[in-house]
Parts: structure tokens; sequence; C-alpha cells
């Protein structure tokens, strides 16, 4: 229980912090309806779960709700002189693109398993939560960083071998073209 008040309250000075973008839309949603805009934001994210599970086009929102918000967030931290940003929002893109590749082989179970978007929705959400040990950090954290440091030396290698077989490759061929 203390939990769930800790969150209205979270939810309450969030949709009130006059430096976020969407308070001006509550506010307005606010006025015009008369109901809280805490029950609003409620209401609208009960909508959105439910549009997930039983809507047209899920697969299009929820890629939105995963893309938009991240890739604005990116680009102002590309802006900033800050470097903490920087590394927040290159985290979370190197953990949606590794999803996204293990996604690609699994695409069978969006058949068998109907809120599928919906929990994909909130995964993206998770990742990109705006908490010190968000999805990204963790997953990058426990999963992807320490494969890729075992697996760093061999990449590179390959990589390398593969760059100077393009580069050899390319200078035969121009090569035969002028004789």
């Amino acid at each position: 229980m203390a939990r769930i008040v800790a969150v209205k309250e979270y939810l309450e000075k969030a949709l009130k912090d006059e430096n976020k973008p969407w308070v001006k839309m509550f506010a307005f949603a606010e006025q015009k309806i008369g109901v809280d805009r805490l029950y609003i934001f409620v209401g609208s994210l009960v909508l959105l779960a439910l549009y997930l599970v039983f809507g047209l086009g899920q697969q299009l929102v929820c890629n939105i709700v995963g893309f938009v918000y991240p890739a604005y967030q990116s680009m102002k931290a590309l802006e900033s002189s800050k470097k903490e940003d920087d590394t927040k929002w290159l985290t979370y893109w190197v953990v949606f693109a590794v999803f996204t590749i293990v996604e690609f082989f699994s695409e069978y179970i969006v058949c068998w398993f109907p809120v599928y978007w919906l929990f994909k929705c909130i995964f993206y959400v998770w990742l990109m939560a705006p908490t010190e040990y968000n999805g990204s950090l963790i997953l990058y954290r426990r999963i992807i960083r320490p494969k890729f440091v075992q697996y760093q030396p061999g990449l590179d290698k390959l990589l390398s071998n593969a760059r100077d077989t393009v580069k050899t490759a390319a200078e035969a061929l121009l090569t035969n073209k002028q004789d």
C-alpha cells in the first residue's frame, strides 16, 4: 500500500511539473473535463493498454512508444554538454537493438501471445524509465556488457579481416578495370 501511495505522489508531482512537456495538455484536459489530471492520465493508460490488446496497428503504436521519446531525448542529449545523458541514451539504443534482433527470431510468439504488444510497450517504458537503474541499464550491465567483453577481441579480429578482404577485393577490381 505504501508503494501505491508513493507512485501516486510521484505521478501527481510529475503531472504538475511545469518543466515537463505534457503538463499543459493535462492541465487543459483537467480544466475542460473537470476531472483531476491524475485520473485522466490513468484513464489514458487504461485505454492505451486496451488498444494494445484489442486494437489495430498495435505494433506501430508500440514502436512509436519505444522510439519517439527516446529519439527526442537522444537528440537533446547530443546537444547538451553532459556526458551522462549521452551514455544513458546510448545504453537504451544498444538494448533496443539487441531486443529487436532477438525479437526477429521469435516473431511467431505474437500469434500465440495476445497481450504481446502490451507487454512489449511496458518493456520499452521500463527500458527508458527515468530512474537510476532502469531496464536498459540493468540488461546492459548484467547481460549485454559481459557478453560484449567476452567476445569483443574475436569480433574485432573478424571485422578487421573482413575490412582487409574488402579492401583487397576493391583494389583488385579497380586494377582490373584500368587494364
